[in-house]
């Protein structure tokens, strides 16, 4: 820490950045070994942070790594989106029925995630159309005030960010920006059940749609 009360970003917390980044933006593919030595070449940091970087992203669920073995890209399976959303939709419904009990609440980066999510170009990458999508969930989490929840949250993030990236599956800019702002206008109507439901059939429509890719690519 700092004497502001601050923490300061290490060469390691640097690193896990540069690296999720990358394995997002699907540079390293399912299966693909993500060897301590490789890091340690590739971003030219010394081993022991290499080491410390990849144990942080197992941890995160974008590695796996078993002993004595390199740690690879996971590729998920339709067992993995099954539990990823077994654990995701009850959080993020606990999430707006939150919200929409609040009195003052921000929502303004929940509504900029919206727009920069129907502003990106039709050529747009998918992993910037997946960070984008992902952008309004991860806002409403912060708007919650809960840090706990909002770490919960962001801990499953990248794995659901992961997922989508291997099924090449979306919803569509139009539907999920759409049922971002139904989900949006429940909570600041103060409308629980409401904002409960939309978030529901979005949620498991965005399952549905990866199980279904999932079984096409098996």
């Amino acid at each position: 820490m700092s004497r502001s009360g601050l923490s300061t970003v290490t060469v390691v917390d640097a690193l896990v950045e540069a690296l999720r980044g990358q394995i997002l933006d699907g540079q390293w593919p399912p299966a693909a070994p993500v060897a301590e030595v490789e890091v340690a070449r590739r971003f030219q940091v010394s081993r022991p942070t290499a080491k410390a970087a990849v144990r942080t992203l197992v941890f995160e669920g974008l590695l796996r790594q078993d002993s004595h073995h390199a740690a690879v890209v996971p590729s998920l399976s339709a067992q993995d989106i099954e539990d990823l959303y077994f654990v995701r939709i009850p959080l993020e419904l606990a999430m707006v029925e939150r919200l929409s009990q609040a009195t003052g609440v921000r929502l303004d980066d929940a509504e900029n995630a919206i727009g920069a999510l129907e502003r990106l170009p039709d050529d747009a990458v998918t992993s910037s159309f997946v960070a984008a999508d992902l952008g309004f969930h991860r806002a409403l989490a912060a708007a919650t005030g809960s840090w706990r929840l909002e770490r919960s949250y962001n801990a499953l993030a990248g794995e659901v960010h992961l997922c989508m990236m291997q099924t090449r599956q979306a919803l569509g800019r139009t539907r999920i920006a759409g049922e971002h702002r139904q989900i949006l206008q429940a909570i600041r109507r103060g409308d629980a059940p409401g904002a409960v439901e939309a978030a529901r059939r979005h949620l498991t429509g965005a399952r549905d749609a990866l199980l279904t890719r999932a079984d096409r690519t098996a």
